[in-house]
């Protein structure tokens, strides 16, 4: 995932008909894979401003309850962590054109130095609500050993308009406000155009931040969805 929130983007192959109908398939898994030229969470680089590579696997129940797990490279600048795997689950569904989607996620970074792990490693409790075009988030820190961290509330609006057949105009804006004083509350937002086809997902985005000397970035991702 990054998947509720963060956003990673997916599609299915014009080929998971293939595996769908597959003696051995398994209804309501599947999996993912993306490629893109800057892996942004919450509009800040997670990768030094380099590609990332990411791939994940979901389970999807018909009650509507999903677990998953998804990974990608990192590079924050400091040698202490080379990728990040996350492990989530939740509830979602729709009731008309409403839908909702509440859980839990943790993300990991398992080969950081072991007396760096409380600084990296934290949990979300997160919940959203949509309505056709446009939606709401909520996302809260949580099992953060870093005080300054806990605590933190993001929040984030986003919509969506199909301007063609298979073409995706998206806007998100988003609010990280900090519990602690000595951190910077800032605001991102992006703008995004996505193009479905049967090879996958192109996207292009444009994103930027308030924070200070913080410049506009664009970023291609390409990425494509299975069902297993």
């Amino acid at each position: 995932m990054k998947k509720a929130l963060s956003l990673a983007i997916s599609s299915v192959l014009g080929v998971a008909a293939l595996a769908s109908s597959n003696a051995h398939a398994v209804e309501g898994l599947s999996a993912n894979v993306g490629l893109t030229s800057n892996y942004l969470w919450r509009g800040v680089t997670q990768t030094d401003d380099a590609a990332a590579v990411s791939g994940g696997i979901d389970y999807e129940h018909a009650s509507g309850i999903y677990v998953g797990t998804w990974a990608s490279n990192v590079d924050f600048n400091d040698d202490q962590a080379s990728y990040e795997l996350d492990f989530y689950g939740g509830y979602a569904g729709e009731i008309g054109d409403f839908g909702y989607d509440v859980g839990y996620i943790y993300y990991a970074y398992p080969d950081a130095d072991e007396d760096n792990l409380g600084e990296y490693d934290f949990g979300e409790v997160y919940g959203g609500v949509s309505w056709q075009w446009f939606g709401v988030s909520a996302a809260y820190t949580t099992n953060h050993d870093v005080d300054e961290l806990e605590d933190a509330l993001y929040l984030e609006a986003t919509a969506e308009f199909e301007i063609a057949d298979g073409l995706t105009l998206g806007f998100a804006v988003g609010n990280f406000d900090f519990d602690d004083d000595s951190l910077e509350d800032y605001v991102n937002y992006n703008a995004s155009l996505t193009k479905s086809t049967d090879a996958g997902d192109f996207t292009f985005m444009l994103s930027d931040t308030d924070i200070d000397n913080d410049d506009m970035v664009a970023v291609v991702s390409y990425s494509i969805g299975i069902d297993l």
